[in-house]
């Protein structure tokens, strides 16, 4: 949705080295390292994700998200032989997906294509603005059996147990990229973790295009998130609300769980008490610079891509400077990147 304001993209676009892109995960999970950014004080430590316990308190929330990336990926083939792969993003209808299909310049509306050994029968129903595709994908189809776990384009390595693309507390598996900031916790954290008195919490949101999609509007305002479904029941909620009233910290697991709690608000009990609501629903919420949060207190998250909107949103959290401080840092001292790479504790 067009605004007034302009704010450029290429304000938040940063050079990376190649090496520093993380090609598999630390193990085990809590042994990657951990940048920590205390962003009244502006100062950074070093440290690893197993030492997280010692800059949490009784009485803290920590907030995951608990989807599970299902096998979106598939293969097929047309008539003629040649290669077809789909990205599923989103089920409309029982027989009916939206997606990204490669190669696209073939893929034209009413292109057929065939999977599970060429057993299924399927077809380009309408193509999108975005480039997306809807397919017609008979209801047949086993996903468990026929696709495969979608990883990042930029980890190019084989993933040889595709568990270490999911989080060990994933439950129904609705999403199309895993939320990588919960992939550093261990069964052991997370039990240090409730002994000291932090209060863990599990909310849901199926990861779609929305969260990945790219920015292809220089003002980044002209851009505009795709929905995501989330639900978050009213224990979680009653606990976050609780914490909130006593003057706790929230503490998000993660960019798509800040999506969900900023965005799902109730109502104001004053000028910096808000309540948050539970149930199910959708978010496009876009959070760039000047969001004010209302819910959250902190995050953990992993390092991001360039000009992407997860980047925007720790820019929002921390502020642009903070933001390059942070990031310059990481790459100086040789933290690895994305998915697979090391994270950062922003309190």
């Amino acid at each position: 949705m067009g605004t007034n304001k302009f704010l450029s993209l290429q304000e938040y676009d940063y050079n990376l080295p190649k090496q520093l892109i993380a090609q598999s995960p630390s193990e085990p999970r809590d042994h990657s390292k951990l940048l920590v950014f205390h962003i009244d004080k502006g100062l950074l430590e070093d440290r690893h994700f197993y030492d997280l316990p010692h800059y949490l308190t009784k009485g803290d929330v920590l907030v995951f998200n608990d989807t599970r990336v299902m096998p979106a990926r598939l293969f097929g083939k047309t008539d003629k032989g040649s290669k077809v792969e789909l990205l599923l993003l989103k089920q409309i209808h029982e027989d009916t997906w939206r997606a990204l299909v490669k190669p696209g310049y073939k893929m034209r509306k009413g292109a057929q294509f065939f999977i599970g050994n060429n057993e299924l029968t399927c077809k380009v129903d309408s193509v999108e603005d975005e480039g997306t595709r809807v397919v017609v994908i008979p209801k047949e189809l086993n996903l468990m059996e026929e696709g495969v776990i979608p990883v990042p384009p930029y980890i190019t390595q084989t993933l040889n147990d595709p568990e270490r693309y999911q989080t060990i507390y994933s439950s129904v598996p609705k999403s199309v990229a895993a939320p990588t900031a919960g992939l550093h916790f261990t069964d052991q954290l997370m039990g240090d973790l409730r002994k000291i008195g932090v209060e863990i919490i599990f909310a849901t949101l199926d990861i779609g295009w929305g969260t990945f999609r790219p920015i292809s509007a220089d003002n980044i305002h002209d851009h505009k998130m795709d929905s995501e479904e989330f639900l978050l029941l009213e224990s979680a909620a009653k606990t976050i609300n609780k914490a909130k009233a006593e003057g706790r910290r929230v503490i998000s697991v993660g960019t798509t769980c800040v999506r969900l709690l900023e965005s799902n608000i109730k109502e104001n009990r004053g000028a910096s008490n808000y309540i948050i609501g539970h149930g199910s629903g959708s978010t496009n919420l876009f959070i760039t610079p000047g969001h004010q949060f209302k819910i959250i207190d902190g995050l953990v998250s992993n390092f991001h891509l360039p000009k992407s909107t997860l980047l925007l949103l720790v820019s929002a959290l921390i502020g642009k400077e903070n933001l390059f401080k942070t990031y310059n840092h990481a790459v100086d001292n040789g933290y690895r990147f994305y998915s697979f790479g090391d994270a950062m504790l922003m309190i």
